[in-house]
């Protein structure tokens, strides 16, 4: 079913809020900025599930 507490938002891949209220801005130039806020994001996913 449908978990309401597991949204994603594809903006900036976190978890818990839709990218239209997602505060992660995209820059095209800062892609190792976005990078980093990807694995942050799944430290954190991994964290959770352990």
């Amino acid at each position: 079913g449908h978990n309401g507490n597991q949204i994603r938002c594809y903006n900036c891949r976190g978890v818990g809020h839709f990218a239209r209220d997602c505060t992660v801005r995209p820059r095209r130039r800062d892609a190792a900025y976005l990078q980093t806020q990807l694995l942050i994001a799944q430290k954190e996913e991994a964290r959770i599930q352990l």
